[in-house]
């Protein structure tokens, strides 16, 4: 491709502080050029481009082709502003078969008189991801009907560790007998990770971490600060999936993923009223405008509302299987292109969807703004709108994997290193 040619030539400006977050939408692909200044990221970059309705199926790439041809346009207006390019590139992955669970592992030491030291705890890091890739791979296995599906582990992190039931944040010289380790991870199949590798290549991107989008989504609120007690429901809502982490004391408890977003909306209101689907979509986009008749505005709340019920039973579902959680945050932050819905935002903040899950209260509800992201700013008065926070979130997992650690680091940065691939 001509495109990838015109990569290959060295634009002034070295790119090696340089990170690129590729979110790889259903609906739109955006991307970020963020330069790497301390602990904190600048963005100087922003791109995004319109994907058509066929280039992606329930949040995965169905046409490598389309989407390659997305990202160039996506990642031309960012190098464009940025004056260079960025070769190392965080993508994003999501889809109902993107697992992401938080196991614990009861580990016994045969030595607990022994002070615990850092390969110990690799031993029983590798014994957790064991554990968790067995499980994810029965799990796909059954919802594919394919025994032999592959899958790969694309995201780990650290959420706590207890000796002989006693929390500690620092395991290293402790003694003890049992230690119980959560840690959570994100597996995906092969074969959507082979496509995003493939979209990087065709891109000529040095593809440094494929990121689950609802861990990348909570890494944009976590920072780089391992003490945080954060603790929120977070709700993607994209044009393919719903995607959905709950975050606890700064520890991901685990993330879930649902096949309705934004176009689920468009489609039943496409059926419903006998249009097109870029009529329906337009319609969906404008529905409180002044010039919609009536009857019409009518009919489209009517679909919406249709749609809306299914997606409610798909939260109340997806976070039911929560279970080991005492009690759900009561807190709810939405982002991505179908948290615009106004219809959705209401019902999730006013109705009673809630009363069978262990809230304490009512949630709150609003949308994540990018000033709310720890540790990025925009230089480009570009990225404007909670729309945007998926795509920072995948900069920090970059800022992550790339930027190695200083003696300073706590032992939950040190150990959330080992578990990065």
């Amino acid at each position: 491709m001509v495109f990838n040619k015109l990569r290959s030539v060295k634009k002034p400006g070295s790119d090696k502080d340089y990170i690129v977050g590729l979110d790889i939408g259903t609906e739109f692909v955006k991307a970020l050029i963020a330069r790497v200044k301390g602990e904190n990221l600048e963005i100087v970059g922003v791109g995004r481009a319109r994907q058509d309705v066929s280039d992606m199926h329930s949040g995965a790439i169905a046409d490598i082709a389309g989407v390659v041809k997305n990202c160039e346009d996506a990642l031309a207006q960012a190098e464009d502003q940025a004056g260079l390019q960025a070769k190392k590139a965080v993508i994003g992955i999501a889809g109902e078969l993107v697992k992401g669970v938080t196991n614990t592992i009861k580990y016994r030491r045969p030595q607990p008189d022994k002070p615990l030291d850092v390969n110990e705890m690799q031993l029983i890091i590798e014994k957790v991801q064991e554990r968790a890739q067995e499980k994810a791979q029965k799990q796909i296995a059954l919802e594919t009907g394919n025994e032999d599906v592959e899958v790969k582990l694309v995201n780990s992190a650290l959420v706590s560790i207890h000796i002989d039931g006693y929390k500690v944040s620092n395991p290293i010289s402790f003694q003890g007998r049992d230690v119980a380790v959560q840690i959570y991870t994100a597996f995906a199949p092969m074969v959507h990770i082979g496509a995003l590798e493939r979209v990087a290549d065709d891109l000529a991107l040095e593809l440094v971490a494929v990121a689950a989008e609802p861990f990348a989504v909570s890494r944009s609120v976590l920072g780089t600060d391992s003490s945080s007690n954060f603790t929120a429901v977070l709700i993607d809502v994209g044009g393919g999936t719903t995607d959905i982490a709950v975050v606890n004391d700064g520890g991901v408890e685990g993330t879930k993923m649902f096949g309705i977003g934004g176009r689920s909306f468009t489609r039943t209101i496409m059926s419903e009223m006998d249009l097109t689907y870029s009529d329906a979509e337009k319609l969906k986009l404008h529905l409180g405008h002044d010039q919609i008749k009536e009857n019409v505005r009518k009919n489209a709340e009517d679909a919406i509302e249709k749609t809306l019920e299914v997606w409610l039973d798909g939260v109340d579902l997806a976070l039911s299987e929560f279970d080991s959680v005492d009690h759900l945050p009561s807190r709810i932050l939405l982002c991505g292109g179908g948290a615009s819905l106004e219809p959705l935002v209401d019902a999730l903040a006013k109705r009673d969807w809630y009363k069978e899950l262990p809230f304490t209260k009512r949630p709150t509800v609003h949308h994540i703004q990018p000033t709310e992201v720890v540790g990025i700013t925009d230089e480009t008065d570009g990225v404007t709108d909670h729309t945007y926070i998926t795509a920072m979130g995948l900069l920090r997992v970059g800022y992550d994997t790339i930027v190695g650690g200083s003696d300073s680091d706590t032992i939950k940065e040190k150990i959330n290193r080992m578990l990065r691939i």
